[in-house]
């Protein structure tokens, strides 16, 4: 219902109030990955519906229509085909086939599973982006607004000095400091201004909306949490569970290789009618009198057929088969151990990171609280002349520099715990 609600209003209007769960549902709903992904699990499923047909029977029609020229003769007799037809049905049913068809099933049913975990770790990365370009989005939004307020301190401050030095009270260098610092300052609202634009295309690309979006998010800089307890168990992530699932299927492959070297064994039944089958010819009487007839022949012939296929002399082609099909088993498990590896270490990383990002936060923190107090007693200084004009502008500069740090901290933070999440497979 909320996606639904958000497309209304971007088609009503370009503008757009998101949280963060707005952006992952619109996420999700219009990635194309996960479009791509539904697609590949239904074909899985129509892999496994396919398979299962190998055990039924299958039933053929056939139809052929002959027309000859010349006749045959036939010891004095012509045989006529002229349109000779003949249609009928097959059924043939294996009986044993070395295990492939029952092979193939779980092949089949392997793959669905595949299509199912590669769905989740889609649905996981689309996730991440989301949550990645909504926050950095929030953070490049806050350090515009941070500039913003710095460049009306320094507004504010330009106005006093001006008033002093026309008062004689004041320097014109200070008011050349003043200047100078505000169009620096200027200068980085601008470039703040333009990424904040790009990360806003970024958003609307990583939700799926129209990129002249203009969208209003609706969570502000959170507060920092203690991290939650938090484990490297990997047992979850998709990734894990398609390594072993490419195990399983190359277990499979050495059985369905295996079926090679087995007897095959199947029955067919059919029927097939024919007609229009002629035969010119002439026959005698009593008296030597000779009378020229036309017979016609139809008819339906029915077969009950079984039929045993053994492989005797292949000059060992199935044996190494199955011997490639061993090696490439065990390499899926050589891949299963080093990917393992490697995704234990993602998530540790990803803890790490979690418990560093709040650190820094911490430090962040106390960074603005000593640049507001450094800040707040420069201002009074300068105010009672008692520092120069340098003094106030550096911590200012530091004020500046500690909100920078903050912003910067507290959103990246946000993007290590989705991170967290994605690394041990719990982002849902």
């Amino acid at each position: 219902m909320c996606i639904i609600a958000c497309c209304s209003q971007v088609a009503a209007s370009s503008s757009m109030e998101l949280s963060q769960d707005d952006c992952r549902q619109l996420a999700i709903a219009n990635s194309e990955q996960m479009k791509r992904a539904d697609n590949e699990l239904r074909q899985a499923q129509l892999e496994k519906e396919i398979a299962f047909t190998s055990f039924l029977p299958k039933i053929d029609a056939s139809a052929t229509a002959v027309y000859l020229l010349p006749d045959l003769d036939m010891m004095g007799m012509e045989l006529q085909m002229r349109g000779m037809y003949m249609a009928g049905l097959t059924l043939t049913q294996p009986l044993y086939t070395g295990g492939k068809i029952r092979t193939g099933n779980k092949l089949a049913k392997i793959g669905i599973q595949s299509a199912e975990q590669q769905k989740r770790k889609t649905r996981m990365d689309v996730i991440a982006d989301a949550d990645n370009a909504y926050w950095s989005y929030i953070a490049v939004l806050s350090k515009v607004k941070m500039l913003e307020t710095y460049s009306a301190q320094m507004d504010t401050l330009l106005h006093q000095v001006e008033t002093a030095v026309k008062a004689g009270m004041g320097i014109e260098n200070d008011l050349l400091r003043i200047g100078t610092k505000h169009s620096e300052i200027n200068y980085q609202l601008q470039k703040a201004r333009n990424g904040a634009d790009l990360c806003r295309l970024a958003l609307c690309n990583a939700t799926g909306l129209p990129f002249d979006t203009d969208i209003t998010p609706t969570d502000t800089l959170p507060t920092a949490d203690l991290p939650p307890v938090m484990d490297s168990d990997i047992s979850s992530r998709p990734e894990l569970a398609l390594l072993q699932a490419q195990v399983e299927a190359k277990e499979q492959q050495i059985k369905m290789t295996r079926a090679n070297m087995l007897p095959q064994i199947a029955i067919s039944a059919g029927y097939s009618y024919y007609g229009n089958i002629k035969v010119n010819g002439t026959t005698a009487d009593n008296q030597g009198n000779y009378t020229p007839f036309t017979q016609e022949y139809k008819d339906g012939i029915g077969l009950i057929m079984a039929s045993v296929s053994i492989p005797i002399l292949h000059w060992g082609e199935n044996t190494k088969k199955v011997k490639k099909a061993k090696i490439d088993l065990h390499n899926a498990q050589l891949d299963l151990q080093r990917n393992s590896r490697l995704l234990d270490i993602e998530a540790r990383q990803a803890i790490l990171n979690v418990t560093d990002g709040y650190n820094l936060v911490q430090t962040a923190i106390n960074g603005c609280q000593q640049a507001d107090e450094n800040l707040r007693t420069m201002k009074a200084r300068y105010k009672a002349s008692m520092c120069p004009l340098t003094d106030l502008l550096d911590a200012q500069s530091q004020w500046q520099q500690a909100q920078s740090n903050h912003i910067e901290a507290i959103t990246q933070y946000k993007i290590y715990i989705t991170e967290y999440l994605r690394a041990t497979g719990r982002l849902e």
